[in-house]
């Protein structure tokens, strides 16, 4: 189970990098990301179903991800939609894509072949292979975002959630900065719903109920636990935040609590946290 919540984890720290690009660098509540998500999921059970590569389908999408985050930013900043709606607009209406693509609630990937199952993952124990794929991934999209903030555009891309009126001032299109945020954070987070249907074994368009919670937790945990960082450690703080997330469940399950709450409880646990660095702050005062 600890291998397996590792794994889980990892997967889910993609997600997590998706949300920090929006939630974090920019600003601002992304509810895109629970119709993205599901969508990912959808779109590689549906594709491998057909007989496509697990690779190309796993890419496709993340596309299809990119582009649902797309047409939020179009309708936040061309349609002048509050962001908030447009977030919520999309993600409505991507529940109905999804049973347009899938032609029913839910699909499974039983006896199908999966990402895991790749050539290059067969040298692996079988147990392992899920976490070394998302390994792999988490360490590539992390150096690609680390690199990206070291550029002009990603120097412009996050001074554009420090500082809009200064990046107006500077001549910087804070519009175009949010669409790119909008389009790469849900290329992550369909990305990460696409490995974890091929990890569950079966795609359901109500899968993305309460992901932004699991994202956030994941940077919360992350932030409590290490501290002040870095924005490139940070990052890597958010995908350590996923696992340790999901070991907790994992840690709940084991002690034999009710699963029925299982959400309840991992609310109070991480408000614990949340906590945990103001009474730190006022002992250390005292």
């Amino acid at each position: 189970m600890i291998i397996s919540g590792i794994s889980q984890g990892l997967f889910w720290g993609v997600m997590a990098l998706g949300l920090f690009m929006t939630f974090r660098i920019l600003n601002f509540p992304d509810m895109t990301a629970e119709g993205s998500f599901p969508l990912g999921g959808a779109v590689v059970v549906v594709l491998i179903r057909a007989g496509v590569s697990p690779l190309v389908a796993t890419l496709a999408a993340m596309i299809a991800g990119c582009l649902t985050g797309l047409l939020t930013g179009l309708l936040h900043t061309k349609g002048q939609v509050p962001l908030l709606l447009a977030g919520i607009l999309v993600m409505s209406g991507m529940n109905s894509v999804m049973l347009l693509i899938m032609q029913s609630a839910n699909l499974s990937l039983l006896n199908f072949p999966k990402l895991v199952d790749g050539f290059l993952l067969q040298i692996f124990p079988e147990n392992l292979r899920e976490v070394i794929l998302g390994l792999f991934i988490c360490l590539l999209f992390g150096f690609l975002l680390f690199g990206f903030t070291k550029t002009t555009l990603g120097q412009a891309f996050i001074a554009s959630g420090d500082n809009p009126a200064m990046t107006k001032n500077l001549g910087i299109d804070a519009k175009k900065m949010e669409r790119l945020g909008l389009i790469c954070g849900n290329g992550l987070i369909s990305l990460s719903g696409a490995l974890l249907a091929q990890s569950d074994g079966y795609a359901d368009v109500n899968k993305g109920f309460g992901v932004i919670v699991i994202g956030l937790s994941a940077i919360i945990l992350g932030e409590v636990l290490f501290g002040q960082l870095t924005l490139g450690k940070r990052l890597w703080g958010t995908v350590v935040g996923a696992v340790l997330y999901q070991l907790l469940l994992v840690l709940i399950i084991q002690l034999g609590l009710d699963t029925t709450y299982l959400k309840g409880i991992t609310a109070i646990i991480l408000a614990g946290f949340l906590m945990l660095p103001h009474f730190v702050k006022g002992g250390a005062k005292k």
